[in-house]
């Protein structure tokens, strides 16, 4: 157990400023904290600020909690993503706040039975599945279950995303339900032609399969027209995607609030708005 009100201060700066990360970053650097095969435990009342690169790092762990826990950094950190869960299962986060540069949280490889609720997430880039398909043999994502949670001035909100043209994978029984988004860019997002730094073949379509994946009581604004984005893959198309009661206005003036579908045809159950899918 790691509890107590204490601060794990990086000092991430001056590291930010000296590693470009544009193109990625050319060397590793350290993790604020690191949970290799931990099993359960608990994480209570800890603060993370300014890590050079994630926040917490998670590997191998299971039956893991974090609670009342705070990621600080500024938005412009490279790379630091708050909690990165990775082959880990039970993991829950409950009652904390991140506020980073990169995903609030992200999940990859190998990642079954988390639960994320009442967090709050903002500056970065939102609460992110993967990316996945960019390594051989990735194990299954599987049991994601995002609820209550509010996210703000982000690049996306809540978000799935996979390499195009590399490696299979699968992703399945994903839901995220009475998520508030507040001037977020890309507020529901499944991106299958995830591509940073161009380093892939986007002519060639992704190899992960996602399917059972629920969008439910999501509301408030979106910064672009594009409320929701699912672009899923041609040669595996995502299946049993449902979008329920989905309220998201546009705040700017470049048009109507829109909702994009590509390769796949998800169930609306009550409100859909922007309409288009």
């Amino acid at each position: 157990m790691v509890s107590g009100g204490g601060a794990f201060d990086g000092q991430g700066e001056i590291a930010w400023q000296r590693n470009s990360c544009g193109g990625g970053c050319k060397k590793a650097l350290p993790v604020n904290l690191r949970f290799d095969f931990v099993t359960n435990s608990i994480v209570e009342d800890v603060t993370s600020i300014d890590s050079k690169q994630f926040h917490i790092n998670l590997l191998g762990s299971k039956n893991l909690t974090f609670q009342r826990f705070s990621v600080k950094a500024s938005g412009h950190s490279p790379n630091t993503d708050g909690i990165h869960i990775g082959r880990s299962e039970e993991i829950n986060i409950i009652d904390s706040n991140t506020m980073t540069g990169d995903d609030c949280i992200s999940i990859g490889r190998g990642s079954r039975q988390v639960r994320i609720t009442n967090v709050r997430c903002g500056h970065g880039h939102g609460i992110s599945i993967g990316s996945l398909g960019k390594y051989e043999k990735e194990e299954p994502v599987s049991g994601i279950y995002v609820k209550n949670c509010t996210i703000y001035d982000t690049d996306n909100g809540v978000r799935i995303k996979t390499w195009p043209a590399l490696h299979g994978g699968s992703v399945s029984n994903i839901q995220f339900e009475d998520i508030v988004m507040q001037n977020v860019s890309n507020p529901i997002i499944i991106d299958q032609m995830y591509c940073p730094h161009n380093e892939c073949n986007r002519k060639m379509p992704s190899k992960v399969k996602i399917s059972d994946v629920i969008f439910k009581n999501i509301r408030g604004s979106s910064k672009t027209p594009t409320a929701v984005q699912l672009t899923c893959s041609s040669s595996v198309p995502c299946k049993n995607v449902e979008l329920s009661n989905v309220n998201l206005q546009y705040t700017g003036s470049k048009g109507p609030a829109k909702s994009i579908c590509t390769n796949v045809k998800p169930k609306i159950i009550g409100n859909l708005i922007p309409r288009g899918c």
